[in-house]
């Protein structure tokens, strides 16, 4: 359902919509000025936001999509998180101490911080957490981290300590993971929780309402260790496509949005939505591939792969689709950080190139020039998920640069639940168009190491190097940031080399966000890092309470 101003779907729903929350409205925004003098901090308001995918569980170590940790990290904390200089911060850890070997983390927790069902979090919560991630029944993409711990206790109620059998660099940051309650889920199988869609966590906001498809409601935590959020409550609409959802933001119905280049370069340049929404623009921590499955025989070849590549002019696609807001990827990191590697072997658009490497392969062309082997057409379908037009215009870019060389492709588009459930986690597909957002430290061993492609894992292309898994290998298991530096940037070498993925482009980051939030500081880990802090000057906010 959708939180409008005009009683657009009726009075009388319209009312019911609101209520059934427990939030009215504040009268029409007319010409209401937003944006101007801050008249400082103010409790109050609502924060809607939308995306085109639902969340698909709100149990942390179970989900692999954008759309459930992004809800699940408000109501969750781990033990650390970032703050916007990319600096590892307490959360429910309010400190630690490393042993000057590097091998033992103890972690002191906050005392009186509560679960949203009022029992008391402890370290058993901690141990009971990583119980979980490490035993084999848990199908979880993310248990890799928490493998490499030698010894997990909990020494008393405050104090966690981990300690490993080698150097682990990533593993401050890797005790982000969201704390689960022991209270409710020990002894249980976590797939079959309530808690997957009635979740009870620690943080700064508690579960409301989740209505599949349409929308996940949040209200406040009156008890948050940090002090309750400004905002009464954060409500997460899912529209069909981003034609719709932007046709909401426009009307003012949501409070953010990721916008495409269309719309941030030549469709928001008017007066009234310079006066209701302030864009944002910065290079984030993702990227966009075609990626291929490489149990296929048609891929399994990697001089198939870099003639693929070849074959697809990305220049074209970042000007014409992306209005050259974004740059040309040539591997999962961001250009820019310490470990990205610059020199990486490429693949610039050159048919001719890409022609000569397919015949190598065994291609040839027939009489229509349809490229053949073994009596059997070069054809396949790219899989992607509905309400991307980006992805969607990306891939008929994709399919008319690939004929030109002779092969044939099909595009495909999957509504985004079904699209990870039925083709991404079974590996039913040929090949796939999609993104990943890529963490904040360099290691990539759950998506690129040959151990990590059981259904429900991050390698489902299956992806199997030997010399790749030593080199991820070597990166998490040294401090020396030297030492990291140089296995990442072979490690880039030859995943470039190899090609499992058409590394294809970085958007730029494009978020319009209402005026009237305040508190919004972009820094190098992007704008949400401080949501906790977001507020609305009391004049100025748009959605009330209503009693309790």
């Amino acid at each position: 359902m959708i939180f409008r101003r005009r009683p657009w779907l009726g009075p009388v729903l319209w009312i019911a919509l609101l209520m059934g929350l427990g939030f009215g409205c504040q009268p029409p925004e007319a010409e209401r000025v937003f944006g101007g003098p801050d008249a400082g901090p103010a409790y109050g308001d609502l924060f809607i936001d939308a995306s085109i995918g639902d969340a698909s569980t709100l149990m942390p170590p179970l989900a692999s999509d954008a759309a459930s940790h992004g809800v699940a990290s408000l109501i969750y904390n781990g033990l650390v998180k970032y703050d916007g200089d990319l600096n590892h911060i307490g959360d429910l850890a309010e400190s630690w101490e490393i042993s000057p070997d590097g091998l033992t983390i103890t972690f002191k927790l906050r005392r009186g911080v509560k679960w949203h069902d009022g029992a008391p979090f402890t370290a058993r919560d901690v141990l009971f957490t990583y119980q979980v991630m490490v035993d084999p029944k848990t199908p979880t993409a993310y248990s890799g981290d928490y493998l490499q711990v030698k010894k997990a206790e909990a020494m008393d109620d405050y104090t966690f300590r981990v300690t490993y059998p080698k150097p682990f660099a990533p593993a401050l940051g890797s005790w982000g993971l969201a704390m689960l309650p022991r209270h409710l889920l020990a002894g249980k199988d976590i797939t079959q929780s309530p808690l997957g869609r009635h979740p009870i966590g620690t943080g700064p906001y508690k579960f409301q309402e989740w209505k599949a498809g349409e929308k996940i409601a949040l209200t406040y935590n009156p008890d948050y260790f940090e002090g309750r959020t400004y905002l009464n409550g954060f409500i997460y609409l899912v529209k069909p496509d981003l034609a719709t959802m932007f046709l909401e933001l426009k009307a003012g119905n949501i409070d953010r949005m990721g916008l495409t280049p269309l719309q941030y370069s030549r469709q928001t340049e008017y007066p009234k939505f310079q006066r209701l929404y302030q864009k944002y623009r910065y290079i984030p921590f993702s990227y966009i591939y075609l990626g291929y499955n490489l149990e296929d025989r048609r891929f399994a070849d990697r001089r198939v792969r870099q003639a693929l590549t070849y074959a697809i002019n990305r220049k074209e696609i970042i000007e014409g689709v992306l209005l050259g807001l974004g740059q040309e990827s040539t591997g999962p990191y961001k250009p820019g950080t310490w470990f990205y590697n610059p020199d990486v072997p490429r693949f610039d658009y050159n048919p001719e190139k890409a022609k000569a490497l397919l015949g190598e392969a065994g291609w040839r062309p027939n009489s229509q020039g349809i490229l053949e082997r073994e009596g059997r057409p070069f054809e396949f379908t790219i899989l992607t998920n509905q309400g991307n037009d980006i992805r969607v215009k990306t891939a008929e870019i994709i399919q008319r640069r690939l004929k030109e060389v002779g092969i044939l492709v099909k595009i495909r588009t999957v509504e985004w639940a079904a699209f990870i459930k039925e083709f991404i986690d079974k590996g039913r597909f040929e090949a796939v168009l999609l993104g990943w957002n890529t963490g904040l430290d360099p290691d990539q061993y759950d998506i690129w190491h040959s151990s990590k492609t059981r259904p429900g894992e991050l390698n489902f292309i299956h992806y199997n190097n030997p010399q790749v898994d030593a080199l991820l290998e070597e990166g998490r298991h040294t401090f020396d940031r030297e030492k990291r530096r140089r296995a990442y940037f072979k490690f880039q070498e030859i995943i470039a080399a190899d090609q499992p993925y058409t590394f294809l482009f970085v958007p730029d980051a494009l978020p319009a966000i209402h005026k009237r939030f305040r508190g919004i500081k972009p820094a190098p880990a992007g704008i949400d890092y401080n949501f906790n802090k977001w507020y609305v000057p009391k004049d100025e906010q748009k959605y009330t309470r209503s009693p309790d």
